[in-house]
């Protein structure tokens, strides 16, 4: 692809390997329902129908739409594009693709602007809110409308996760979408989506919708401007609400695939593959940002009795849920697959601040020197999980990470030393 002719489009030949490819695979048409085969052929034409440099209106979209799902599947750099057609369906699983490829990519800059530019085009044509009208007598009608839900499904999980992940609010607002699930999507999520021999019955996505509705709600009940202004016992009661609410999901999930409160490494998991551990990962990081939030308590920072045990608690469960998210990355590194690190990286990082900010706070408790070990082991653990395949570009931010991580185990190292020392000599004093 010739960065210089951005709508040059390759040889049909290129496309339809790489079409083929996706077809291919149900694990992917599954998880990243980006395009509906019938309605992309109408986009391949369009597309295609004058190959040469100049186009017709409306082809700009096609040719976009065509170049990003080619740059998808083969994991090249993102092409760009251009916003002066009309709203389409094209240009909206465009863009769904490559705010999904500058995610992958760890580019959580360029992810955000494609992530807003996405989601208000998706509320343009109208995603947010499925269409009540039948349409019985257009299946193609149909079909667009399904896609453009997909879409929007894809757009909202990654938009809640992208949100926690940077502090930033959400693009999308709750309050302007219908949140009802997709027809048979409960029936499905928790089928063997790694299974290709298994049928193809509709996509599942990224992450369990259920759970980003969730992570919609910790953002907006914990972490937005109002939440700040929140007292003590709204906070709290807004932070109880939270967890009721994702243990509620939480034993709504099969018990096959049923996350546990906490994990260790003698824990089973009988479905370990990608999907689960995307599942328990994001778990145990709303288990965490739920309950760290309790940190912001202005009585338990004042050390005011009666509201000290119970944010001491709220704290105790965000640290175990980080445990338990590095205890379940190292037991499942064996089915992570190569090439995720800028998808996974943030959950384990999430982790080891919480458990690091742990040991600042309470340097002579006693799992202090168990959490002090998981920094020292994170980063070989980390190394073996991500480091395969890595590109030299990536290795190199790589190792940027891992000296992060050798830096924050040397300073929990010093603040358990220095607390140590300080107790002996108080006790020598007396």
């Amino acid at each position: 692809m010739n960065a210089l002719k951005p709508f040059e489009l390759p040889d049909f030949w290129v496309l339809q390997v790489h079409l083929e490819a996706f077809k291919a695979s149900k694990v992917m048409r599954r998880i990243f329902p980006i395009i509906d085969f019938e309605l992309f052929d109408e986009t391949i034409r369009t597309a295609y129908k004058h190959p040469g440099p100049t186009f017709g209106y409306g082809q700009a979209s096609a040719r976009v739409c065509v170049i990003a799902f080619i740059t998808f599947v083969s994991r090249l750099p993102p092409m760009p594009q251009v916003l002066q057609e009309s709203p389409s369906l094209d240009c909206a699983q465009a863009l769904t693709i490559l705010t999904l490829i500058e995610l992958s990519a760890g580019n959580m800059q360029a992810t955000n602007y494609y992530a807003g530019i996405t989601a208000r085009l998706i509320f343009v044509l109208g995603g947010n809110i499925p269409d009540g009208q039948a349409y019985s007598f257009d299946k193609r009608r149909q079909q667009k409308d399904q896609q453009l839900r997909n879409l929007f499904w894809i757009c909202y999980t990654m938009d809640k996760d992208i949100s926690l992940r940077t502090d930033q609010p959400p693009t999308i607002s709750d309050e302007n979408c219908d949140l009802t699930l997709p027809p048979g999507y409960l029936e499905r999520a928790f089928l063997d989506v790694e299974d290709e021999d298994a049928p193809f019955l509709g996509p599942v996505f990224p992450f369990d919708l259920r759970l980003s509705i969730i992570k919609a709600r910790v953002h907006r009940e914990l972490y937005s401007v109002s939440s700040l202004r929140k007292s003590d016992a709204e906070l709290l009661k807004s932070i109880r609400e939270l967890d009721d609410e994702l243990e509620e999901w939480r034993l709504s999930v099969p018990p096959t695939w049923r996350p546990t409160m906490s994990f260790s490494l003698e824990t089973s998991d009988p479905n370990m593959g990608m999907h689960s551990v995307l599942l328990r990962l994001n778990y145990h990081f709303c288990m965490a940002i739920i309950h760290q939030a309790s940190g912001r308590c202005k009585s338990w920072m004042e050390g005011q009795s009666g509201i000290v045990d119970g944010v001491s608690s709220s704290m105790a469960l965000s640290v175990e849920a980080s445990r338990s998210s590095l205890c379940y990355l190292e037991a499942a590194e064996h089915v992570v697959v190569d090439g995720v690190f800028w998808t996974l990286i943030f959950y384990p990082m999430s982790a080891l601040l919480t458990i690091f900010c742990s040991i600042l706070q309470t340097p002579l408790d006693p799992h202090s020197h168990e959490d002090l070990n998981r920094l020292k082991v994170a980063t070989i653990m980390m190394e073996r999980v991500f480091s395969r395949k890595l590109p030299d570009h990536e290795l190199v931010r790589f190792k940027m990470v891992a000296d992060f991580i050798t830096e924050l185990k040397r300073m929990a190292e010093c603040a358990i030393d220095k607390a140590w020392a300080e107790q002996r000599a108080s006790h020598m004093a007396k």
